[in-house]
């Protein structure tokens, strides 16, 4: 059996904007921006390039070959894949590494330094370790020989795609093509729409499972009955994080369904994809749906956390009044002080005892001040909201 490919990639929302950013740094290490030079050219130095090209297929794309044999494609709308033809059976599982540490710890660290200003990448995205789908492609493997090389990197076969010029067996993270009598251009078109959906679609899941989190997190702000007027900032903070991250989020969903649109049209009318599509083609109208979805509950998260904030910023209110108030009292036992002894002294005079009855009534306003700040940041507050029980999502 012979192993000719081997795929690995990702996707993140990207433009056309992008990638002419892209393709003057690799040719040149060069950015528009204020970034450091020598650190561009030690990230370019490190990608070990070769050849560069600059094409157009349904999107623009910048393909690039490197000094390991790896060749390595990236779409304008932020798709990339690479491959390497250099495989072996023996030496399956190096070959899958090679490819692997080339995407994360010379590409990936490259492009994010690249576009490292701007908005930022919240940290429940930024930490989420990537679980890659691995396109493995043979050429007119035996069922036999698909199957070993399963049951080498999965447990069980979750789906199969037959038709007369590949077939498709799909593990968990690992996807076998074999090849019957296709061209590898054709084969490679397959495995990028495979990738930008299984992405698409992982995107989606992490952003659901963040609402989840981010909702838990709100919910155990809002559960305490009472808090106490020293908390009140400490929470409001915690929100105003929440809100933050929810909002950089909620702008990444809503670039999410142009991606489809453009996608789904480029994949329909390639007659090479048709039989594929006959089978799977629902799968963009699937990932609409979901979108939409995930969209409605950001909604109800976005209001969520907007309405915990408003609940917080006027306990913050609350004990501002009531801060007031207690000045209000030391002020007034420090006027009445002074009236007092105004009218029983008939001339102010400069003696000891003045002295040190300025200074005990002054101890007496900051131990009042203190005392009364101490009550206000120990008395609880009224956590007032409605209750719903909650849904399965």
């Amino acid at each position: 059996m012979k192993i000719s490919n081997i795929y690995v990639g990702g996707w993140f929302q990207r433009t056309m904007l992008q990638l002419s950013e892209i393709y003057d740094f690799l040719r040149s290490g060069k950015s528009q921006l204020n970034l450091d030079q020598k650190k561009l050219d030690e990230y370019l130095k490190n990608l070990e390039i070769g050849n560069i090209n600059y094409g157009v297929s349904g999107e623009e794309y910048v393909e690039f070959t490197t000094a390991l044999n790896i060749k390595v494609k990236i779409f304008e709308d932020g798709l990339i894949v690479l491959n390497n033809q250099h495989v072996s059976e023996d030496t399956l599982f190096s070959d899958i590494n090679q490819v692997t540490d080339y995407y994360e710890k010379r590409l990936s660290p490259a492009f994010s330094y690249l576009f490292s200003l701007g908005a930022p990448v919240p940290k429940e995205l930024a930490n989420i370790e990537t679980v890659y789908p691995y396109f493995i492609v043979c050429d007119n493997a035996t069922k036999d020989e698909i199957n070993n090389l399963l049951s080498k990197t999965e447990r069980q076969k979750y789906f199969e795609f037959k038709n007369t010029k590949y077939d498709v067996i799909r593990g968990d993270k690992y996807y076998f093509i074999n090849n019957k009598k296709q061209s590898c251009e054709n084969i490679e078109r397959y495995i990028e729409e495979q990738i930008f959906i299984r992405e698409f679609k992982g995107q989606l899941h992490r952003y659901l499972n963040i609402h989840r989190i981010i909702w838990e997190k709100i919910d155990a702000v809002k559960e305490n009955a009472h808090v106490k007027g020293s908390e009140i900032v400490k929470f409001t903070t915690k929100l105003e994080g929440y809100a933050k991250t929810i909002n950089l989020i909620d702008g990444r969903i809503n670039q999410m369904g142009t991606y489809i649109s453009t996608r789904e049209k480029i994949a329909k009318s390639d007659q090479e994809l048709a039989e594929f599509l006959a089978i799977s083609g629902y799968r963009y109208e699937t990932l609409r749906d979901t979108l939409d979805y995930i969209k409605y509950l950001w909604n109800m998260t976005k209001n969520y956390v907007s309405a915990a904030q408003k609940l917080f910023d006027g306990l913050k209110a609350d004990v501002t009044s009531k801060s007031v108030e207690s000045l209000t009292i030391v002020t007034s036992m420090s006027a009445g002080a002074a009236l007092l002894d105004l009218f029983t002294e008939s001339a102010p005079t400069f003696t000891a005892f003045g002295f040190i009855y300025f200074f005990i009534l002054a101890f007496i306003g900051w131990g009042s001040t203190r005392l009364l700040n101490a009550i206000a940041s120990k008395r609880k507050y009224e956590v007032s909201d409605i209750e719903y029980e909650k849904d399965i999502k």
